[in-house]
């Protein structure tokens, strides 16, 4: 496969044959490369460590380390590549370990291919994707975290009117780039946006701003 510009390295973790074929090809027909496939956590670490992916497609349930544990040892990698949970399980329990643990996204293996691309590339810019029905387990886990952190009647007017358009749109699930071209700016002017909203709700992510939004009834 030639690698072309816009090309994500991707690595596939999954311990089913079949699974990983059908992701290997479908990878090729969107233009990205594969540049590694392993069917066990242990595997993954140790092929990460050398053929240095932009994304791992991670499964939840595999030998020799699941998920939860790749994410766990990551630490040990020196550039660490961004993790997408790619499982046939939709167990909130799942979803919310492996979110725990550090993956930038967890979808189901039952999404399109369309669906697949989107969530690479988000994953790759630094955005959180979520199957639709996961993202209630993730509003759930980490409301808790949220409710604590910023709190007070006076909390949307820290914000600018601008600020307020972004962080309803980015606390809604928009990329980056959706929310630059929903109200007609740069991206970059986006970038600032958020970390301004961050910052002055005193959250530290966006899964906390989600949760932070939706208690208040935002979104």
């Amino acid at each position: 496969m030639t690698e072309t510009v816009s090309s994500i390295r991707v690595l596939i973790a999954e311990d089913d044959d079949n699974a990983r074929s059908l992701l290997i090809d479908l990878l090729g027909t969107l233009g990205h490369t594969v540049v590694a496939e392993v069917s066990s956590g242990r595997e993954a670490i140790e092929r990460a460590k050398d053929v240095l992916p932009d994304v791992v497609l991670l499964d939840v349930h595999m030998p020799d380390g699941g998920g939860v544990e790749v994410l766990h040892r990551a630490a040990e990698l020196e550039s660490a590549p961004r993790f997408l949970a790619l499982s046939a399980s939709d167990a909130a329990e799942d979803v919310i370990a492996v979110i725990r643990a550090g993956a930038r996204g967890y979808v189901t293996k039952s999404i399109s291919a369309a669906e697949l691309q989107d969530a690479i590339e988000r994953v790759r810019e630094g955005d959180a994707v979520f199957s639709p029905r996961l993202a209630g387990f993730v509003l759930d886990a980490f409301g808790a975290v949220a409710g604590e952190t910023a709190t007070g009647s006076d909390e949307l007017d820290r914000l600018s009117a601008r600020e307020q358009e972004v962080m309803r749109l980015i606390a809604r699930g928009y990329a980056y780039k959706e929310v630059a071209a929903e109200l007609f700016i740069s991206t970059k002017t986006v970038e600032t946006h958020v970390s301004a909203v961050l910052r002055k709700l005193q959250l530290s992510s966006r899964y906390e701003l989600t949760a932070w939004a939706s208690e208040r009834r935002l979104l």
